[in-house]
């Protein structure tokens, strides 16, 4: 069985090949490598399983390659005690992928990685699937959920035990009070239920 790293890789290979990198495209590779090995949660696992559901749903999209390229990048800067990781992710993204679409394409991923941050309802049919498959992780597995809910609390063990279970309960709340909490009906039907279930877990 591929580890997530392995899988990281091979995806990446696959991207390269669909978008004819150039050379010098080439070592983007080694700075989202780089980008995911340093932290608990937005790490190879996180992309890996974006990616893992981007594939069960491209044929839906109108710009798979776009929705794609936001998912390498959407995390790529992650600094939990930054209030700007996706915008200083989407300037990467901008910076090192000139040439591999045209830049209204590029600006318009950039948008989309910014609006991972907030996760708020859209009208824009290929970000209501990026959006969703960032949440996801949401209706995982019980096992996998409490493995996330473990891994973000490393993430964030510079704050203070009784401030962070207060700020963590604040953001869960407002996932489980989402109606609904997933924007297309494909994440709906497969996770909506489970996340629920999982965040009022968290919760109680």
């Amino acid at each position: 069985m591929q580890n997530d790293q392995e899988q990281f890789q091979q995806y990446w290979t696959q991207f390269s090949e669909r978008v004819n990198f150039t050379t010098a495209q080439s070592s983007l590779f080694s700075i989202l490598n780089y980008a995911y090995s340093h932290n608990y949660y937005h790490t190879h696992q996180h992309i890996v399983e974006c990616l893992n559901l981007f594939h069960q749903i491209k044929d839906q999209l109108h710009d798979p390659i776009a929705v794609e390229l936001a998912i390498w990048f959407h995390d790529v800067i992650y600094n939990p005690q930054a209030s700007d990781n996706e915008e200083q992710s989407a300037k990467i993204m901008l910076k090192h992928c000139m040439g591999i679409l045209k830049k209204a394409e590029l600006e318009k991923v950039a948008k989309w990685i910014i609006a991972t941050k907030k996760h708020l309802p859209t009208k824009v049919h290929d970000l209501k699937y990026l959006l969703d498959i960032d949440l996801a992780i949401l209706g995982a597995s019980p096992q996998r959920f409490t493995e996330y809910e473990k891994q973000i609390q490393q993430e964030y063990a510079w704050v203070k035990p009784d401030i962070y279970q207060v700020k963590r309960a604040e953001i869960l709340t407002q996932f489980y009070q989402q109606q609904p909490l997933f924007q297309t009906e494909y994440f709906q039907q497969r996770f909506e239920e489970n996340a629920k279930r999982n965040l009022l877990a968290a919760l109680s």
